[in-house]
């Protein structure tokens, strides 16, 4: 009996492209990483991006790494030399509501399925940042740590990122009064002391237990015209 997915040695690579080089020698290219930005915030969107990149290592995307270890600048930097380079690309926006109607785990898995579903290209496997993917219609594989150990999830891990944190900051523009600029929607003491004062706004996930504990009796808290300080 055949074993699938086949197995393989896998020679250290340059770079994080070890998991991508020894998949497209054994013919399973091209490969898509996918990740998410947002799972631990408790407001705002959760953003799950897909990403191929070429089989060949760019100069310009050797800075690649997980987003959280990246400064914003150099985020933005690698943002667009990802998007630019990058064989497919795709990002999907899972707000609040959804979140709070089928679960934060729920929703990850499903937005994984909706970005690789949204590349233009059909990947010959992927790889994943922590949690296996049910229902791909392609083989793929969860890698523990992944924005740090494969290319392709740390370009899907910036993607996420940047695209959630612009979200995220013309949100501070919209409800002026939760500093969502600065800290993104993440659980900060001063995030929960805005909360505290104005009540959760509409794009606050009311499901999680640190947002539905701050409800008022206001049924109705006003989220516009507040001051930006808490």
């Amino acid at each position: 009996m055949s074993r699938w997915p086949p197995r393989f040695p896998i020679r250290r690579a340059a770079s994080l492209r070890t998991f991508e080089f020894a998949l497209h020698r054994n013919g399973l290219g091209p490969v898509a990483g996918v990740d998410e930005a947002g799972r631990g915030a408790c407001a705002g969107p959760l953003v799950v991006a897909a990403c191929v990149l070429k089989p060949t290592q760019l100069a310009s995307l050797a800075e690649l790494d997980d987003s959280k270890r990246l400064t914003e600048a150099m985020r933005e930097t690698l943002y667009k030399a990802v998007t630019k380079y990058a064989m497919s690309w795709s990002a999907v926006v899972i707000d609040a509501d959804e979140i709070d109607r089928i679960g934060i785990h729920v929703a990850n898995i499903e937005g994984m399925r909706r970005a690789v579903a949204g590349l233009d290209i059909t990947p010959g496997y992927v790889l994943s940042d922590g949690f296996a993917v049910p229902g791909l219609t392609v083989p793929s594989l969860p890698v523990i740590g992944g924005d740090g150990a494969a290319a392709c999830i740390a370009a899907a891990s910036i993607i996420a990122k940047v695209t959630r944190d612009r979200i995220m900051v013309a949100m501070d523009g919209d409800l002026p009064g939760y500093d969502f600029a600065v800290h993104k929607g993440y659980s900060t003491a001063r995030h929960m002391a805005c909360i505290d004062r104005h009540g959760p706004s509409v794009q606050h996930r009311m499901s999680y237990r640190n947002v539905a504990s701050r409800v008022t009796s206001d049924p109705n808290p006003t989220t516009i015209g507040l001051s930006n300080e808490c």
